[in-house]
């Protein structure tokens, strides 16, 4: 509906602003303070675990967009950037689309969002879990072989269930504020090599959302890090509306870069 629509692209101009407003005010705490910028890009391949849908939840058909259908191959790219103040403090944006298609033929009647869907048609879906992050976090333990943080992340989830077929379609979609306890744990095995636990998790009555990645570093220098490891997004909720729940796996390469530092001068 064009009441969504519209309801929707304000709430992503609502982060929009939100997040520039932030940003301008660390800028400015950069200024005052020693901080360092850094950008951090990560790809890699997607694979579906399960996702399984019934919409309305109530009084639509369960099925498995895993299982019923089949998942297309799909390669992902998240991108963050942000700021290390001082020795213990971050703050950063992050961006990671993320949308999965499937398709096949299902031997029963799929009701779905209002929509009667025959059996065995041919059936087009796709899965859009689209996150915009910022995150804050402390670091707790800050020694020369291993650190341990934790933070908060105030997330925007922008999603949508989609299916299709021979001239029916419907869909699903919801913008929402979710708010997530985020961790990092680095531990350094020796000059270059280490080990990197971090993400973002946390479960409550209406659902829950865990994205973690965990991965081996390799340090070309101080500037430069590239990770390769696996991530894993899983969630869901079952409230009057929707009944989903899904697991993704990553299979993940990244690249940390760290630009000079600002010292304020005396």
């Amino acid at each position: 509906p064009m009441y969504y629509k519209t309801k929707k692209i304000k709430m992503k101009n609502k982060f929009v602003v939100s997040a520039s407003i932030c940003m301008i005010i660390f800028l400015n705490m950069m200024s005052r303070a020693n901080a360092q910028a850094f950008i951090d890009l990560e790809t890699g391949a997607v694979f579906t675990g399960y996702n399984n849908v019934r919409i309305p939840s109530d009084a639509g058909t369960l099925f498995s967009r895993k299982d019923d259908l089949t998942p297309k191959p799909n390669a992902f790219i998240r991108l963050r950037a942000g700021y290390a103040i001082g020795k213990r403090h971050t703050i950063s944006l992050l961006y990671a689309p993320l949308t999965i298609k499937s398709d096949g033929s299902i031997n029963k009647q799929i009701d779905f969002e209002g929509v009667t869907f025959p059996s065995n048609s041919p059936l087009n879906a796709s899965y859009t879990f689209n996150s915009y992050r910022i995150t804050y976090r402390y670091d707790l333990v800050k020694r020369p072989k291993i650190e341990f943080g934790i933070g908060f992340t105030a997330k925007i989830r922008d999603a949508e269930i989609a299916l299709s077929s021979n001239g029916f379609a419907s869909s699903k979609a919801n913008v929402g504020f979710v708010p997530i306890i985020n961790f990092r744990l680095n531990y350094k095995v020796n000059n270059n090599f280490g080990i990197l636990f971090e993400g973002d998790a946390l479960a409550a009555p209406q659902g829950r959302a865990e994205d973690v990645l965990l991965a081996v570093t390799y340090k070309f220098s101080d500037n430069l890090m590239t990770h390769l490891g696996y991530r894993i997004l899983e969630g869901g909720a079952d409230n009057d509306e929707v009944y989903n729940f899904s697991l993704i796996h990553y299979a993940s390469v990244g690249v940390l870069y760290k630009f000079k530092k600002n010292v304020k001068a005396n």
